[in-house]
């Protein structure tokens, strides 16, 4: 049986932009190529990965040709992305139940909840809105990264 987690774009910017390191991001990564997991994200995954790379280049943190390179890596990570109407709907009533100040968090929730899995993030600030409600939610930090980006 294949285990299936949701992971959010927090968590891979910090995989991608620590690349090379032995990072808390990397060992996770590994182990979970190592067992074989599905890894999953809503289609939002991949706007908020853009935006994350794009801000890191306009900040002068990276180059806009290592921008394109780690977009592209991302999306070549083979993580499976959902994307459909009933998520969005899930995704708003999630927002205002945990009473979240965007829905765009949400709709990885949305998609863990629905698909009976655990979600695993790198957003302290959404981690500690949630974890009382939903103890299947993960959080994995680290002390200091390369980038400091927000979506």
């Amino acid at each position: 049986m294949t285990t299936t987690i949701c992971i959010d774009a927090n968590f891979v910017i910090l995989l991608l932009s620590l690349q090379g390191t032995e990072s808390v991001y990397e060992n996770h990564w590994n182990q979970w190529q190592e067992d074989n997991y599905e890894l999953v994200a809503p289609i939002l995954f991949g706007y908020e990965v853009a935006n994350a790379f794009h801000r890191a280049a306009k900040a002068g943190q990276i180059t806009a040709k290592e921008a394109q390179s780690l977009l592209e890596s991302s999306l070549s990570l083979g993580i499976n992305f959902y994307s459909d109407d009933e998520l969005h709907i899930q995704a708003l009533k999630i927002a205002q139940r945990l009473n979240l100040s965007a829905s765009y968090d949400a709709h990885y929730l949305a998609l863990a909840e629905r698909l009976e899995i655990e979600f695993w993030t790198a957003d302290q600030r959404l981690f500690n809105s949630v974890q009382s409600s939903l103890p299947w939610v993960n959080l994995v930090t680290l002390e200091s990264t390369m980038l400091n980006v927000e979506k």
